[in-house]
């Protein structure tokens, strides 16, 4: 009773770990980062340093319970599986010995995939070959393999191959492939003219190319279409 006491929590065990930049290790010895706090709101790393970022307290004769707030920072598409870490606690003072305990940190990556894209502007149509390009791209977790597929868009009778802007009820022809030689089709079919890839963990960008074709002499004014790209993973 009455002791002063400082708790310390050390950097784990994953490898280049540090006690404000802690790791969870998982398949093939990826990384998930991971932080440790004394206070609800996320912000007071707790460390291993004196009057900086330990825990102290007194006691009183009976079992005080401290919380550890942990927090997995958003963004970290690493490859799935279980990721593991293994703290040291260290309670210390000066009128007691030095004890120490351990916990386990865990948690399983899901396969998962996020995916937004930039619009395409066309701008003014001739009746020449009006070529242009968009992107779309896509996040995915490490090693997870993934297709992204554009639907037909929003104009009645449109489908993959014949994609059509609206101006009312007149109708604009165009085209959106996978390709800068125009050649091959971006649509929604399986092993057809869908677009494959597997997740590398940071942001991949996917180039489509559009198309409207020449010869289209359609009334004149704003036409437009609204297309969906899904991500299957």
């Amino acid at each position: 009773k009455n002791a002063v006491y400082d708790v310390s929590l050390n950097a784990g065990t994953a490898t280049g770990a540090t006690v404000t930049n802690r790791s969870m290790t998982g398949p093939a010895g990826a990384l998930l980062g991971y932080g440790l706090y004394s206070n609800a709101t996320h912000t007071t790393n707790w460390g291993n340093s004196a009057a900086t970022n330990w825990v102290t307290g007194t006691g009183d004769g009976a079992n005080q319970v401290l919380t550890v707030y942990a927090q997995l920072p958003a963004g970290q598409y690493v490859a799935p599986g279980i990721y593991t870490d293994t703290i040291t606690v260290t309670v210390s003072g000066t009128t007691f010995s030095t004890k120490t305990t351990t916990f386990a940190v865990t948690a399983t990556v899901l396969k998962d995939c996020g995916v937004s894209a930039t619009n395409m502007f066309f701008g003014n149509y001739t009746g020449a070959v009006n070529n242009v390009t968009s992107t779309i791209t896509a996040t995915c977790t490490n090693t997870t393999t993934y297709t992204v597929g554009l639907s037909a868009g929003l104009a009645t009778g449109a489908t993959v191959t014949t994609r059509k802007m609206q101006n009312g009820t007149y109708l604009l022809n165009y085209a959106l492939y996978s390709n800068s030689t125009h050649a091959t089709n971006w649509g929604n079919t399986a092993a057809t003219n869908w677009v494959a890839g597997t997740g590398t963990g940071v942001a991949q960008p996917l180039t489509v190319y559009g198309q409207i074709a020449a010869g289209q002499y359609v009334t004149p004014g704003s036409y437009t279409d609204t297309i969906t790209a899904t991500v299957t993973y």
